[in-house]
This record gives structure tokens, C-alpha cells and sequence, in this order.
């Protein structure tokens, strides 16, 4: 039995083992499985014989620093952010990646991330976002709330470091204005229960050309609708979360996925997500 799981806490409802369930089946790997496993922050140092034990694992917050030490080497995307959300067991050695940034770039794969791009948000998330945006030739406006500001100039000067030639400027959103080829929410508003809330305002969305919402709960947050109204291409959370986690199957045993198979289980998961809020 090749055991793989999800590791972070406090670990509520989870979207992961139906997607790693649909995954495994795709490859014919009926002999897997996948679970969930809460490890309180003050454990996580003592958890190395633990990650052993599995064959591959996820991670999810507080721990994506944290277990850094616990591994014996990262991969390039993990070394960028600093960040781990997958550890691949290959015969003891541990080695951590982060997909989420590809899960990121899958997603957005028709959406004009090298054009004008306002990112809404300036958290874990956003930050990578804003890097792959700058790394893929976008021009960056980072709209944030005042009390973010000094994060949003950390920020940029990381971009900055990372990619010299980058264009970065930082607005308060309330103030965002302009045109953009691509307006980005990394930013928890209009996330379930709170589904009625919208970052900015309709004149920043009609002045969009596209929307990427990272939220997944709901499927089609208020943004997206906005937008969706306006004739303009939105695409939500579910299929950035599906990716990541192709990503990882990838990693763990070189698994391949078709478009097609990948659609289903982002329709599958949006399904799920619509059902739960029931």
C-alpha cells in the first residue's frame, strides 16, 4: 500500500482526498491511499519518522516553513518561496517542492498574466502570484488595504531581486483605477460565507479584460459573476487547487493526466464545493 496524505492544522474539511482519490484512479493505482493527518504546530519538529512513512504528502498551513527542516533537499520552486506544500519520499530521502505556483500557471494558461496585471492582496498567495507575474513578464499593480502596505514594499523589493527589469507599483485599493489585461483577487473577500462581498469596485472589473478569483468556495465568487456578466473570461479557485495537486502526482511517480480527465475532476470538485453549501 503506497500511503500519501495531507498534513497542516487545524485540518476542517478538506477538497484533497477527492481529488488525490480521482487522481490515483486515473493512474491505476488502487493500492494508495490518501488521509488526512492534523499536527499540532508544536509537534511538527518531532515528525520526520512520520513523513518517513509515507510515500508522498502535501502540506498546507501552519507548516509549509516548517517543514523545511525536516527535508533533505528542495526543489527549485520550493527554494523561490521558501515555501513546501509537497514532499516527494524517494527510498528515505525527502525532498520538498511547491506546486502551487504551477497550479497557479496551469490554470491562468490562457489568461494574459504577461500583460498589465492588477494583484489584489499581498499575502502567501498573492506574493507568489505577483512573483510568477513578474517572472513571466507582467506588469504588476499591487492593490492592498493600508494596513499592508509595508508587506506590499517587501514584497516588491523581493520582485525586484528576483527580476531586475520587473514593473511594480503599489496603490491602495481602494484607490485601484486603470485598465488592466488581467485583474487578479488574492485576497480572502467574497469567500464563503461572506459570498456577497467584491474587492473593488464595478468600474475596475469593467475595466479588466479578465478575472482570476483564488478562491474555490464558492465556485464562482461575486467578482466572477461581475465579470462573467460583462462578457469577460473569469476563471475560479478549483482549478488552481486541481492542478497543484496533478503537479504532485507528477512529482511523486511520474503520473500524466490528459486536459479532458483534469476537467472533469475541477467539475467534480466545484460540484462537491456547491453541494456542501447546501
Amino acid at each position: 500500500m503506497n500511503k500519501f496524505a495531507l498534513i497542516g492544522h487545524p485540518l476542517g474539511h478538506s477538497m484533497s482526498p477527492l481529488i488525490h482519490e480521482k487522481l490515483f484512479a486515473l493512474s491505476g493505482m488502487q493500492d494508495s491511499s490518501y488521509e488526512l493527518i492534523d499536527i499540532a504546530p508544536e509537534n511538527i519538529a518531532d515528525s520526520r519518522e512520520l513523513l518517513e512513512s509515507l510515500r508522498g504528502l502535501n502540506v498546507t498551513i501552519p507548516h509549509k516553513q516548517a517543514v523545511i527542516k525536516l527535508v533533505d533537499e528542495l526543489g527549485e520552486s520550493a527554494l523561490r518561496y521558501n515555501s513546501v506544500n509537497c514532499i516527494n519520499n524517494d527510498n528515505g530521502r525527502l525532498i520538498g517542492y511547491n506546486t502551487d505556483c504551477d497550479g497557479f500557471l496551469r490554470s491562468a494558461e490562457l489568461l494574459p498574466i504577461g500583460g498589465n496585471v492588477a494583484i489584489l492582496g499581498c499575502g502567501g498567495v498573492g506574493r507568489m502570484i505577483a512573483i510568477e507575474t513578474a517572472l513571466h513578464g507582467g506588469n504588476i499593480t499591487l492593490a492592498v488595504i493600508p494596513q499592508d502596505f509595508k508587506n506590499a514594499q517587501l514584497l516588491m523589493a523581493e520582485i525586484l531581486a528576483k527580476c531586475s527589469d520587473a514593473c511594480v507599483r503599489i496603490v491602495d485599493i481602494s484607490d485601484l483605477d486603470g485598465s488592466y489585461d488581467l485583474l487578479i483577487n488574492a485576497t480572502p473577500v467574497g469567500m464563503y460565507p461572506k459570498v456577497n462581498a467584491c474587492a473593488v469596485s464595478d468600474k475596475v472589473i469593467e475595466n479588466s479584460l479578465s478575472v482570476f478569483d483564488v478562491i474555490y468556495n464558492p465556485t464562482e465568487t461575486l467578482l466572477m459573476k461581475k465579470a462573467r456578466a460583462l462578457g469577460k473570461t473569469a476563471v475560479g479557485g478549483a482549478s488552481m487547487l486541481v492542478y497543484q495537486a496533478v503537479k504532485a502526482h507528477e512529482i511523486w511517480y511520474g503520473g500524466k493526466f490528459s486536459t479532458e480527465d483534469v476537467s472533469k475532476i475541477i467539475t467534480d470538485v466545484e460540484n462537491a464545493v456547491d453541494s456542501m453549501n447546501k
